[in-house]
């Protein structure tokens, strides 16, 4: 199980903005859940990649949110799907502001008949206010590929958004992650940044991504022992590698088949340190330091 610690002084690592891990890591605990009736500090962890607005929750968001806090998991980035859940992902961020981020992109399982709609409407919601990161976005072949040329289309729009508005890209990507590759590549060269969402592909694919900047968002698969997530986590430096949940799904062993949540994430940040054979607290260290560089002080 995580323990509780007090925070290395690693100087060595920084954010964009300058300042040490540690004080980034002091800076997040005096904003964001303080601890009660606990007198040392816990692992701050950031959840990159959580659905927690989804009806899954209803019945105990709030129980859900508090198991999440004491586990040290502080800060939750909220991607969206498509129009349809907007509104509810927005009303988190309103009930839990600065814990809860959204993004805004249309999921390519949204991408249908009406994608030129959905991505005005995106287009809409980008005009007019901050979000944390343009996502989730991508290709996904998996299901049918009617929509391939679509797929694409909506892809490419989304990071030119991503361009124009200096934010990060979070993809997604199932059967694709080759194409996925390929369609980044010419807008990570004029700048563009950003996660590739539950990777479990190959190492050299890997290196491909972090060649160019971009960060491999790991989460319960790691636990599952024919996925092979813990084995190319090896040779991935922790520098570029955050941790997530995709919650309510994709839970990790011993959740494996129930719904997911973010207080699970403690079991990702686990199995990186064995794959890796470090300890859980630079895990956990450098992860979030790598969340703040890439979604900066939200």
């Amino acid at each position: 199980m995580l323990r509780n610690f007090t925070l290395p002084g690693s100087a060595h690592f920084y954010n964009a903005g300058g300042k040490s891990l540690v004080q980034c890591t002091v800076d997040l605990i005096g904003k964001i859940f303080r601890m009660q009736s606990i007198n040392c500090l816990v692992m701050i962890l950031v959840d990159t990649h959580c659905h927690l607005y989804l009806p899954e929750f209803d019945h105990d968001r709030a129980a859900m949110l508090d198991r999440a806090k004491r586990k040290g998991v502080a800060r939750f980035f909220l991607p969206n799907i498509d129009s349809t859940v907007v509104d509810q992902m927005l009303a988190m961020e309103s009930a839990l502001p600065g814990a809860c981020f959204p993004m805004m992109g249309l999921h390519p399982c949204s991408v249908k008949e009406n994608y030129q709609a959905e991505l005005q409407v995106i287009e809409d919601w980008l005009a007019k206010r901050k979000f944390a990161a343009i996502g989730e976005i991508g290709l996904d072949f998996y299901w049918d590929k009617t929509f391939t040329e679509s797929q694409y289309e909506a892809f490419n729009r989304q990071m030119e958004w991503g361009l124009q508005y200096n934010l990060p890209v979070v993809i997604h990507s199932r059967e694709a992650m080759r194409e996925c590759v390929d369609t980044v590549k010419p807008f990570a060269a004029r700048g563009l940044k950003g996660i590739f969402h539950c990777f479990g592909d190959s190492v050299e694919l890997a290196n491909e991504i972090t060649a160019i900047g971009f960060y491999l968002g790991i989460g319960g698969v790691i636990t599952y022992k024919k996925s092979g997530v813990a084995e190319m986590v090896k040779d991935v430096p922790l520098e570029y590698i955050v941790l997530e949940t995709d919650a309510p799904y994709l839970s990790p062993v011993p959740f494996r088949g129930k719904r997911n949540e973010s207080s699970y994430i403690t079991y990702v940040a686990e199995a990186i340190a064995a794959a890796k054979q470090v300890t859980v607290e630079e895990v956990a260290a450098i992860t979030t330091s790598n969340a703040l560089k890439i979604f900066g002080q939200v």
